[in-house]
């Protein structure tokens, strides 16, 4: 069954993550998604971890592209690149703000070669403002966003465990795609989506930004799992690994003292409402820690269940690997390498009734595709190609 993007052409000119995930969400939904490297591959070909002598960073944001090589700076190459974006649809780069102009590529001339053209932009501090030309990899998206001074012990500002910002500003780009493809459906227009990787991890900050605008506030680094409004909401100790569970709120506090045979607590002044918990969370935390204590996770985890309240286990890696309910969302998948064999590689998140994404294709070889789709979208014969092969230019 036809994705829901099929027949959108997808020129992918980025690098790392944040563009290539945009572009492969965009090549799930059945995009036709062309990815451009230079002849010697892209650098993120050579980041560890290696399976079978590959990249895995590569394997895990490129699949469902044809690959092809293109030395963009050469004169000829330049020439087959206006081919390519006069049959695109799209466009996502993740250049420093300038890098398209001085290959010859800016707003301007895209739009001159294909006014339809959605140009999506994954830049670090977006196409404006003081800091736009510099420079950003997602660790500094966590610095200067605010998110580093929010996490880790006091004094020791720390990374998340992975690379939120490049994700969330991949996302933001395929929202601002989609977006702007319905514009087009209606005005026959391309135009910009700007996405900046700091704008995009600062609107996930909740409600610190305002709390300081309005009230002054500044959060504190914990290194606690605590959370920071209600209470209880924490990780504890179960007698045989840990379980994080939050009944914070008003309703869900007194099922939680029914569970633990403690009704009497509910009615407690200490914890009567949110601002009462968390003025006393220690105490109640403790009452929860002791409760805990002589059950399994499972044990305790059927009785909060029983109740509605929600909880996890904290998993392993290799324990979410294991998991049925990620088996069941299908949210590992294999797909045939044309060298490798099997991969597994992430599924597909977004679940769509009638027409759901597919995992078509193994992330592409460097040039894997490269004679097929300048054969297909530029009319060229197997002499031009060995040609261009022969000066450099792919």
């Amino acid at each position: 069954m036809p994705g829901p993007l099929d027949g959108i052409r997808v020129l992918d000119l980025s690098r790392f993550i944040a563009g290539p995930f945009c572009a492969q969400m965009l090549g799930d939904m059945g995009a036709d998604v062309i990815k451009v490297e230079r002849p010697s591959g892209e650098d993120a070909r050579h980041h560890a971890p290696f399976y079978k002598g590959e990249s895995v960073y590569t394997m895990v944001f490129n699949r469902n592209k044809r690959g092809v090589t293109l030395s963009t700076r050469h004169p000829r190459a330049q020439r087959l690149l206006e081919g390519l974006v006069k049959s695109s649809d799209v466009l996502v780069e993740n250049f420093r703000p300038g890098t398209l102009e001085a290959m010859g590529f800016g707003y301007e001339r895209l739009r001159e070669l294909n006014p339809r053209l959605v140009i999506t932009s994954i830049s670090g501090f977006g196409q404006t403002g003081p800091l736009a030309e510099r420079a950003l990899f997602d660790a500094i998206a966590q610095a200067t966003s605010g998110l580093m001074s929010m996490t880790g012990a006091a004094g020791n500002p720390t990374l998340t465990g992975t690379y939120v910002a490049d994700y969330i500003a991949g996302l933001h780009g395929v929202i601002g795609t989609l977006l702007a493809l319905q514009h087009r459906e209606r005005t026959g227009e391309g135009q910009v989506v700007d996405v900046g990787s700091l704008d995009a991890l600062f609107s996930c900050l909740g409600t610190a930004p305002s709390a300081q605008a309005m009230l002054g506030e500044i959060p504190t680094r914990t290194a606690s799992s605590r959370d920071v409004l209600t209470g209880p909401a924490n990780v504890f100790a179960a007698r045989d690994g840990h379980i994080y569970l939050h009944a914070g709120t008003n309703p869900l506090f007194p099922r939680l003292c029914e569970v633990m045979g403690r009704p009497e607590l509910a009615a407690d002044e200490r914890f009567r409402d949110v601002p009462s918990r968390m003025a006393n969370i220690d105490a109640i935390e403790a009452e929860v820690s002791a409760w805990l204590a002589e059950r399994t996770v499972e044990e305790a985890g059927e009785e909060l269940t029983r109740v509605g309240i929600p909880w996890g286990r904290v998993a392993t890696i290799e324990e979410v690997v294991a998991s049925p309910q990620i088996a069941a969302r299908e949210m590992l998948v294999e797909v045939e390498h044309p060298t490798l064999g099997p991969l597994t590689v992430p599924g597909i998140p977004v679940k769509l009734s009638d027409s759901p994404g597919t995992v078509r294709k193994a992330p592409p070889l460097v040039g894997e595709d490269t004679d097929e789709v300048y054969r297909e979208l530029l009319g060229l014969d197997d002499a031009e190609l060995a040609r261009l092969r022969e000066d450099g230019a792919i």
